[in-house]
């Protein structure tokens, strides 16, 4: 009787047993399955465009005369800056937005002779940018005053407002990405879940249409560009 006793617990005990692994195996592969569908995602780039126009323009002029004592010399620059002053004037520019940024004073012999050159550095600031392109437009007025600008002198047109028009680039940047990754799980027979993780990239301000020189600084005429790097989950 002992021992039937001993054998009934022993097969109830086993069967305790067989059953706990099968419920732990099951379990454990449901467990890793969910885990293998949590960890299927795919990663694609978004990319979003916007044209926009310079709010600041900002022209580095630069013009110089030479001669042979520092009075002549100083006066034929006195002259050109009153005539730059004029130039600006006559466009309608107010006074403040052109303002000297330094001087420089060079003197050398040359031929045994004393030679003396003075540089004059002015800058032009506004937000006119329509002013700021006709004066560039006409800028030939200035020679016929007698202002010969030096190289290096030219108008650079900046957007400063790239905070105001982010949030709706990075918007339309991860709705771009959400419709690669649509396009993928499409194809792979999967549906798009949730945003894993995502990395905006850097925003980048160049010349519309591929105007302008080196720099794209030559133009008002701007595209601000973004591109983000978006990881979903697939389901």
């Amino acid at each position: 009787m002992a021992v039937e006793m001993r054998d009934r617990i022993w097969l109830g005990s086993a069967a305790l047993l067989a059953l706990g692994i099968v419920t732990g195996g099951y379990l454990l592969g449901d467990g890793l399955k969910r885990a293998r569908a949590a960890d299927r995602s795919v990663t694609v780039r978004g990319l979003a465009e916007k044209d926009v126009t310079a709010d600041l323009a900002t022209w580095s002029i630069s013009y110089s005369a030479t001669g042979f004592d520092l009075p002549t010399v100083r006066a034929e620059i006195d002259a050109n800056t009153k005539a730059l002053q004029g130039y600006f004037t006559a466009l309608g520019f107010k006074a403040d937005d052109l303002k000297p940024t330094g001087a420089g004073v060079n003197q050398y012999l040359s031929n045994g002779v004393n030679t003396i050159t003075i540089t004059q550095r002015m800058v032009l600031r506004t937000t006119d940018i329509p002013r700021a392109q006709r004066a560039v437009a006409q800028q030939f007025d200035l020679v016929r005053r007698g202002v010969t600008l030096q190289e290096g002198s030219g108008m650079r047109y900046s957007f400063t407002k790239l905070n105001d028009v982010k949030p709706q680039m990075v918007a339309a940047a991860t709705k771009d990405a959400r419709a690669a990754a649509e396009q993928f799980a499409k194809d792979s027979g999967a549906g798009v879940g949730g945003i894993k993780s995502a990395t905006q990239g850097y925003f980048s301000i160049d010349a519309r249409d591929g105007e302008g020189g080196e720099g794209s600084s030559d133009t008002p005429y701007k595209k601000v560009r973004v591109v983000t790097t978006v990881d979903f989950y697939l389901k």
